[in-house]
């Protein structure tokens, strides 16, 4: 504690401490799951509950802690420019199955919109919630601007997608133990739809081309979905 107290008086400090807490963390909880791959020790579900542990013991406030660690947060930029590559690897197999592609990004992003607002006021949310819990289904990038545009709160629409990613990878395996999927087209979608970067990840476990058209969908839906957020903020104002 007395540490902390040292490192809130300089700034800099502060920012190496939890910047490196929180890519320390990550990587520990990916060697954990690299050894135990279970659902509930996915990287994306550990890591957050270990900051969150350690934040609430030092006492600190999610402010400081973002403002610490805001430039991990700036890197989002660059990393949806770099979704453009994966559309242009896999360019050929959008051109054959675009009609496809095309109606399942569209019915699948319907589908979970729909359905996350439905809920949202079953439950009586408020209107900044159910904005946040909109676009739950597109990795963060694409989420968090999307929520920005439309009203709702980026930071809490990313722990929305962090828990959309964990349940919607561990059920998506369910799903194809009950659902013939033979098609590599349907696997991937499957895991590309409904759980974004959770389900590429998952994906490429089942298979390298399902992982492939897994990310080739997660990157359409949240490229439909950027492109479609100022009429869907008009639509709901």
């Amino acid at each position: 504690m007395s540490m902390l107290v040292l490192l809130s008086t300089n700034p800099i400090a502060l920012t190496v401490f939890w910047s490196a807490a929180t890519i320390g963390l990550y990587f520990a909880a990916k060697r954990l799951y690299r050894l135990w791959p279970r659902w509930w020790l996915t990287p994306l579900g550990v890591a957050p509950l270990l900051l969150i542990a350690i934040t609430l013991s030092c006492h600190t406030s999610y402010h400081d802690y973002f403002r610490s660690t805001q430039w991990l947060v700036l890197l989002l930029g660059p990393t949806t420019v770099a979704f453009a590559i994966p559309i242009y690897e896999q360019r050929a197999l959008i051109r054959r199955h675009w009609p496809v592609l095309a109606a399942g990004v569209l019915v699948g992003s319907g589908t979970a919109m729909v359905s996350a607002w439905g809920l949202a006021s079953l439950l009586g949310m408020s209107g900044s919630l159910r904005l946040s819990l909109l676009p739950r289904s597109m990795s963060t990038p694409f989420a968090m601007a999307v929520s920005g545009d439309i009203g709702g709160v980026p930071d809490l629409t990313a722990v929305f997608v962090v828990f959309t990613g964990v349940f919607g990878a561990a059920l998506g395996e369910a799903v194809l133990y009950c659902l013939p999927l033979r098609s590599v087209l349907a696997r991937g979608a499957l895991f590309g739809m409904g759980a974004h970067g959770a389900g590429v990840a998952k994906a490429h476990q089942i298979g390298r081309e399902e992982g492939s058209i897994a990310g080739l969908v997660m990157v359409m839906v949240g490229l439909v979905n950027v492109l479609a957020a100022p009429l869907l903020g008009y639509a709901l104002h």
